[in-house]
């Protein structure tokens, strides 16, 4: 019998277009992510004592939580930041064919 599927969300900043687009192919051409949503934002946080603020590119990546440590590797090897944002939320709801092709694309 097959483990259930937990989809979850993982969220990654990133400085630049380009790098956001590079992680984001990657991520799916190695079929660790479903799809990923690139997004412009704007980040308030601390750095090294100082309060920062800059223009920040969002990645939305959209897998599976048996994928997490493989996307947090993958991310940490591509990424320029020393310390990327890699956080994970798991969905607990999502309607069952998308889940379903979800957890296909990543399988």
């Amino acid at each position: 019998m097959s483990q259930p599927v937990t989809p979850i969300v993982i969220w990654v900043t990133a400085a630049e277009e380009e790098d956001a687009d590079r992680i984001a192919t990657a991520l799916v051409e190695q079929r660790l992510a479903a799809c990923v949503a690139i997004a412009p934002i704007r980040s308030i946080y601390r750095w090294q004592e100082a309060v920062e603020q800059s223009q920040e590119w969002q990645l939305t990546i959209k897998t599976t939580q048996a994928r997490f440590a493989a996307v947090e590797a993958a991310v940490e090897s591509l990424h320029p930041y020393d310390v990327p944002e890699v956080i994970a939320v798991p969905i607990s709801n999502g309607s069952p064919t998308y889940v379903a092709w979800l957890a296909d694309q990543v399988a």
